[in-house]
This record gives C-alpha cells, sequence and structure tokens, in this order.
C-alpha cells in the first residue's frame, strides 16, 4: 500500500511529502518508493503513534528522525530544529508526518517561506488546505513566534 494513501498525504514535491500518521502497512512501502529519510513530529506518547514505526523504518536502511512536538504546545526550538535537519538533508527524498498532517503543515510551511521555496501565500495555501490553526490555541502565537524568529526579530 502506497504512502500517498497516508490520512492527508500531500505531495509538496518530487522530494517531499508529508501526512497524517501513515499505517504500518504505508511505512514497509517507504523504501520502494525511494524514501530516504523519514522525520516524524507525532510524541511516542500519542494514542496514535505506532508501534515499532522507527524499526519498521529502520529495518528497509531509511534514516528516521524523531522530533516529538507537542501539539498544545509547540515551541520555537522545535522548529529550529526541524528547519536544520531540512537544511541538511541535500537531495534526500523524504517523507515528514505527525498525526493529521497539522505539525507538519505548519512546520514545513514556516520553513518553505524562510527558505525562499514557497511565497507566504503559497505557504498559507498549503497549511490551510489542511486545517485552520486558528481553531486551536497555541498555533497562531507559534505561527507569529517563528515569523518573527525568521525575520531576525
Amino acid at each position: 500500500m502506497s504512502i500517498d494513501q497516508a490520512y492527508n498525504y500531500r505531495a509538496v514535491s518530487d522530494a517531499v511529502a508529508t501526512a497524517g500518521i501513515p499505517r504500518p502497512e504505508h511505512l514497509t512501502t517507504l523504501g520502494d518508493e525511494g524514501i530516504e529519510l523519514v522525520i516524524n513530529l507525532l510524541p511516542d506518547s500519542s494514542e496514535h503513534a505506532l508501534e515499532n514505526e522507527r524499526s519498521i523504518v529502520q529495518d528497509q536502511g531509511i534514516e528516521y528522525w524523531y522530533l516529538p512536538v507537542d501539539f498544545s504546545a509547540p515551541k520555537l526550538e522545535e522548529y529550529v530544529q526541524f528547519r536544520n535537519k531540512l537544511n541538511q538533508t541535500g537531495d534526500k527524498k523524504i517523507f515528514i508526518h505527525c498525526a493529521a498532517n497539522y505539525r507538519v503543515s505548519a512546520f514545513y510551511s514556516r520553513y518553505a517561506v524562510e527558505s525562499g521555496i514557497w511565497s507566504q501565500e503559497e505557504a498559507d495555501r498549503f497549511m490551510l488546505s489542511i486545517w485552520k490553526p486558528s481553531e486551536y490555541p497555541a498555533w497562531p502565537e507559534w505561527l507569529e513566534e517563528v515569523e518573527r524568529h525568521t525575520k531576525g526579530g
């Protein structure tokens, strides 16, 4: 079963895809799909977390990077770690996920603006095609904090 069937899947580019939580059968096809790095922003303590995700991914020779982000309290430092990791990936084919692609779309859209990949409008359109951060108390403030940080404020 292909990863593009994962919940809220979005192919961002030929090299980057994002989604909500994949099922185990999605993860087992990642190597065949050319994925070289999986980034997981979903805390292992989440009821949606997949048991053995790391080993399923790594057993295929795929790099696995875990950055747990508390949905109710995202932190600027987590974005900085995320940005730094993406800046180190070169041309690897990447799959990034969380529970519903909310965390990921927020993080990736801010990264894409900061990196000059997307305009602010493109980034917002991407994120809003998945969810509305304004409906979740911590996220508007986090988005503003990241914007201030990326503009040197």
